[in-house]
């Protein structure tokens, strides 16, 4: 008769292999039935085992009959990190560093309760487990720990504690953002269901064969009731899955999101917009195809933190309903584009003479000297060495003083040099020795300063915003400057963008922002735009940060913005923005079915001499993404970044994807002209960037066929042999029985 033991094994054996085995009751077995240690985990869409030394052994995604998990991994599934050995043995055995101290122990003590036991600690972790369709749900929600009977014994620290940690196969696809693995037939995602929870992944740029799937708390952050979720299904299935995770822990709908129809659509970002003049950017919007638009704060408010109302509001909110409103009107969805973890040095939150102190400390000096109200010295206790020295980053509050300093000393005794006292109407005072000296967090921007995300500071501005949001009825939102707040990163930018996200009625249908964190995939659904390009490094920009941002987050089931876009007209030193510009852009974004943003400029989209050509192009490529009018084998083709193409529609609605080459020199001034090739034959695209201007080709005047951007036939004169054709808007000379090398040309 065969063993329990040996029958347990076989009986994991045979479930990591999809056999049609049984357990005990639909995903829980008694301890008594377990005495190989093994526990075993299942929903519906996949399998976990774990060894009883606390060890993930298998994880299996039932439909594909696919093993998830790196065999042999000795990789413990949760474990204790101490920042230094703390109990009193321990730190006499042990250096003073970072120490990790591995689980070795795992029980299942209930249907929903896992027990812990850790290598060399006396803790005891127990972990909530949620299994339910399409996921499984972990949190710590208690620790106990036992005291020996002899040494030095007590209750220790509890630094970082690692949830979950699985080594899972690499596959074709790493999502970084999300924190998935997959293929065209499995996605193993392990995410957080709380932005307390610090998830990362290792080694997935490595040789070797897995990936170490981290979900974790920190000490200074959370501990408690903190949690992660695992989802292993096929990837048509994970945002369906994400969605149900979202809506059961009542996070921002971010899968939901990605597949609403307004996800694809671009927008025209607005630049000193006003109640007089919005008609006018609306009519450029439409021209460009555009069915977004957005308001920058900055248009409206005087400055980030109290936004209170700029003279050209002189009704104030209302003004701003009204242009919300007028958006909406003209069948655009309108978003606001917000500073919100920072304030202006203008606000009243710094300059009403008595600045708030809650904004953020990035170092504490240390008064070593009494000092009057007009001392320009300050000695200090420590040595300053590394302190900031970049103009308008230089500032210290002390009480209810600001002060700029100018320089420091290295040596002894300490000091700050050529300070400027009472700064930013502050009033200059005395201070006792021994008093701190706050250096301020101001941004690399230095017009703002940072907030502390541990006062209620946030939830001020936050409420403000949401005011103004949800009186307007906007549609969306930007969250820039997401970098600006303090440690921890992976934390600190999801906790600010919630604080104003959880406000906004409704929902925001999408988001986007300037930097990422795991817990913002919810928030943020689309990627950040990037800042402007100048035209002549539009090009290499995009190759060099968003076409390679566009591949990659691709991978997070997610698409980024191809902007922001600026609207240049041309000057003495520069082409500003030409169609050509706008054909790389719009293609690529349509590549990878991604929005592109325009930042709309109405002095540059007044003066500009080709501005209707310009939108033209827009529109056309954001009606074929739109439509889905392009097939994959198209789309790939665009993803080169090498190429180029324009895209031409149809009388029947129908749509030519030509690649072309220039003629001329795309950056320089004057004719612009690009070859392809139609339906078989020749054609040129050319133009004149600033001017009205005619172009000569030699060739039979049977030969040549001039139209307009629309298929409109053009009229040319005709003298010597050459066609004399009006380049001052966008043309195609198209060549019939000749081809490109049969004619001659000067452009």
């Amino acid at each position: 008769m065969l063993s329990k033991r040996l029958l347990l094994c076989l009986l994991v054996i045979a479930w990591s292999l999809g056999c049609p085995l049984k357990a005990a009751g639909a995903s829980y077995a008694p301890a008594d039935s377990l005495e190989a240690g093994y526990i075993i985990l299942e929903n519906d869409d996949f399998k976990l085992v774990i060894s009883g030394d606390a060890k993930a052994r298998s994880l299996l995604h039932k439909a594909s009959g696919q093993e998830c998990l790196a065999p042999g991994s000795e990789l413990p599934l949760c474990s204790i990190t101490q920042y230094r050995p703390y109990d009193n043995e321990n730190f006499l055995m042990f250096p003073a560093k970072p120490r990790v101290f591995p689980a070795n122990k795992i029980e299942r003590i209930a249907p929903d309760t896992l027990r812990l036991e850790f290598q060399d600690t006396y803790d005891i972790a127990y972990l909530a487990l949620d299994i339910r369709p399409g996921y499984m749900a972990f949190s710590l929600v208690k620790r106990d720990y036992r005291i020996e009977d002899f040494g030095v014994k007590r209750k220790t620290e509890l630094d970082e504690f690692a949830l979950l940690q699985l080594p899972v196969l690499k596959r074709d696809h790493f999502g970084e953002w999300l924190n998935v693995c997959w293929d065209n037939s499995v996605a193993v995602n392990l995410l957080a269901t709380a932005p307390t929870t610090r998830i990362d992944a290792f080694g997935q740029d490595e040789k070797g064969d897995c990936v170490r799937m981290y979900a974790g708390m920190e000490h200074d952050v959370k501990l408690f009731n903190s949690g992660a979720a695992l989802i292993v299904c096929s990837p048509d299935q994970l945002l369906s899955r994400i969605d149900r995770l979202e809506r059961d822990w009542n996070l921002p709908l971010g899968a939901q999101s990605r597949q609403c129809e307004e996800y694809a659509y671009s927008y025209y970002e607005l630049r000193d917009v006003t109640t007089e003049n919005i008609d006018e950017h609306i009519s450029y919007a439409l021209k460009g195809g555009f069915k977004s638009m957005v308001v920058y704060y900055m248009d409206f408010a005087k400055a980030c933190g109290h936004f209170e109302w700029k003279d050209e509001y002189p009704g104030g909110l209302d003004d701003l309903k009204e242009i919300a409103g007028k958006i909406k009107a003209a069948g655009m969805t309108a978003g606001m584009h917000i500073h919100y973890s920072k304030v202006h040095i203008e606000d009243p939150y710094i300059c009403d003479g008595s600045p708030d102190g809650r904004m953020n400390t990035v170092r504490t000096l240390t008064l070593s000297r009494a000092v009057s109200a007009s001392d320009t010295t300050l000695y200090i206790e420590q040595d300053p060495e590394g302190l900031r020295m970049e103009d308008g980053r230089r500032l210290l509050m002390a009480g209810n003083e600001l002060i700029a300093y100018t320089n420091y000393s290295e040596s002894t005794p300490y000091r700050l040099e050529g300070c400027e006292r009472g700064v930013y109407n502050s009033k200059p005072s005395e201070h006792a020795q021994g008093a701190n000296l706050r250096l301020l967090d101001v941004d690399d921007w230095p017009v703002f300063i940072r907030i502390d995300q541990s006062t209620g500071i946030q939830k001020e501005i936050a409420g403000r915003l949401a005011e103004i949001y949800n009186s307007c009825g906007f549609d969306f939102v930007y969250f820039d400057g997401a970098e600006d707040v303090p440690m921890p990163y992976w934390y600190n930018v999801s906790r600010a963008q919630m604080s104003v996200y959880e406000m906004l009625e409704p929902a925001p249908l999408f988001a986007e922002g300037s930097i990422k964190s795991h817990f913002g995939w919810h928030i943020l659904s689309r990627g950040n735009a990037f800042d402007l390009f100048a035209p002549d490094r539009v090009r290499a920009g995009m190759k060099k940060y968003t076409l390679r941002c566009a591949e990659q987050i691709k991978n997070d089931f997610t698409s980024v913005d191809f902007g922001w876009c600026n609207y240049l007209a041309p000057t003495e030193k520069s082409t500003g923005m030409q169609p050509d510009h706008y054909e790389y852009i719009c293609g690529k974004a349509l590549a990878w079915d991604a929005p592109i943003s325009l930042v709309g400029t109405l002095g540059d989209l007044r003066s500009h001499p080709r501005t209707e050509d310009n939108l033209a192009v827009m529109k056309i490529w954001e009606e074929a993404k739109l439509s889905s009018a392009l097939t994959a084998s198209q789309k790939e083709s665009l993803k080169d970044p090498e190429k180029e193409f324009i895209l031409l529609k149809n009388s029947d609605g129908s749509y030519d994807l030509c690649e072309w080459t220039a003629l001329t020199d795309p950056d320089r001034s004057g004719v612009r002209a690009y070859s392809f090739v139609r339906n078989g034959k020749d054609c040129i695209c050319i133009w004149h960037t600033d001017a009205s201007a005619k172009v000569s080709l030699k060739a039979p005047r049977s030969s040549v066929r001039i139209s307009d951007m629309n298929g409109r036939r053009k009229s040319f004169a005709y003298k010597d042999g050459n066609c004399l054709v009006d380049v001052s808007n966008r043309v195609i000379i198209e060549l019939n029985g000749v081809s490109l090398n049969d004619i001659e040309y000067e452009f």
